[in-house]
């Protein structure tokens, strides 16, 4: 029996061995592979995660988040009407079938670029948001950059084969992620079993939503020197895992695989929110402040997983800065909750202020000054 505990919250990660047992992750046939839970960002299993491969048309996942971002900042309307170019329409490839001579709608294009992974309408996408698919290119390597998406590099928005086309089985976790947390509104679409646009019926190629109910994502990739790769995603509960399965030799391995990968992570593991965001946890003593306390808290939701019946063994202990001397800002770092389980520490997370806190009057700045001498 493999012994493993790992932890993470929000944007920190923990990653430690401790005396709560896990069966080894299965071995895939895949090059590499990649499990995450969704709202920890834990890694519950990996292979080889940040070797460089080829994306093919796991691409469309960043070309699918600048349009949901375009569509946020109102630079594209769901109902706007685009015509595909002529590299989009000549763009080799899967396909929507586009007319050059019949405009489609912006929904209509996202669709056809999810659900059937249409190379046309990432080109066309890419052409109304940037200009050029050239220009929609580098805006995609800004994005990763800012994703932390430390070792990719795009060349275009469909995924055809460059040598300059590339990204890690990490990189691709961190982006589907970030998709299902930032744009919730447009991930059931990732879900659609098939779409239908110039009278030609296309199904989605992810074979997991039609073997799974708790599956409804997210992409399928394919070309020769990439092989047959996956990233899928579900939920069970309140619990969401998301796998990433690259270079597998067929279309059923790649389903498989992750299937297998999934039914793990769900399995062995327990995922829980440790503190909600901008709740108080504790109050801290201020002196020289206009307020004699400040609430302390985190900014975000704050959720742990660790193996089966590791949750329940949990402890959380606070500590507070001491003195804590106004001026403070909300934000501001002013403790740490340190987590530990049976006595092993796990790690620590920065406590912040909740609001700010003013320097008081010269009178009670001099009264807290002499509190303080005698502390």
């Amino acid at each position: 029996m493999k012994k493993i505990l790992i932890a993470a919250v929000a944007a920190l990660s923990l990653h430690v061995s401790a005396a709560l047992p896990v069966p080894p992750a299965p071995e895939l046939s895949a090059r590499a592979y990649l499990l995450l839970d969704v709202k920890s960002g834990a890694t519950l299993a990996a292979k080889d995660p940040d070797a460089r491969v080829e994306p093919a048309s796991l691409t469309k996942l960043m070309t699918a988040y600048l349009t949901f971002k375009a569509l946020q900042e109102g630079r594209i309307k769901p109902n706007q009407q685009l015509t595909v170019s002529q590299k989009g329409w000549k763009t080799e490839g899967s396909r929507m079938f586009l007319d050059p001579k019949k405009p489609a709608t912006v929904d209509e294009l996202i669709r056809g670029m999810i659900v059937q992974s249409g190379n046309d309408a990432c080109v066309t996408l890419a052409e109304a948001i940037a200009g050029s698919e050239e220009t929609f290119a580098g805006m995609m390597n800004q994005q990763a950059a800012r994703l932390g998406m430390k070792n990719t590099h795009f060349m275009n928005s469909t995924g055809l084969p460059d040598a300059q086309h590339y990204t890690t089985a990490r990189d691709l976790g961190i982006l589907a992620a970030a998709i299902i947390r930032d744009y919730p509104q447009y991930y059931p679409i990732y879900s659609m079993k098939e779409y239908r646009y110039n009278n030609i019926t296309q199904p989605n190629r992810n074979q997991l939503l039609y073997r799974d109910a708790g599956v409804d994502g997210m992409k399928t990739g394919h070309t020769e020197s990439a092989g047959y790769c996956l990233v899928a995603s579900k939920h069970e509960a309140d619990r969401r895992v998301l796998s990433v399965v690259l270079g597998t030799d067929s279309d059923n391995t790649r389903a498989n695989e992750s299937a297998r990968l999934l039914g793990y992570g769900l399995q062995f593991f327990d995922t829980s929110r440790l503190y909600a965001a901008r709740q108080p946890v504790s109050q801290a003593q201020v002196y020289k402040g206009q307020a004699a306390s400040v609430a302390v808290g985190f900014d975000r939701d704050q959720f742990l997983t660790l193996a089966k019946g590791g949750l329940a063994r949990l402890q959380k202990q606070v500590t507070l800065q001491a003195p804590l001397v106004a001026p403070i800002k909300a934000g501001q770092v002013v403790g740490k909750v340190t987590l530990s389980l049976d006595g092993q520490a796990l790690g620590e997370l920065p406590l912040k202020a909740l609001a700010p806190v003013e320097e008081a009057g010269l009178f009670g700045r001099l009264a807290d000054s002499v509190k303080l001498w005698f502390r």
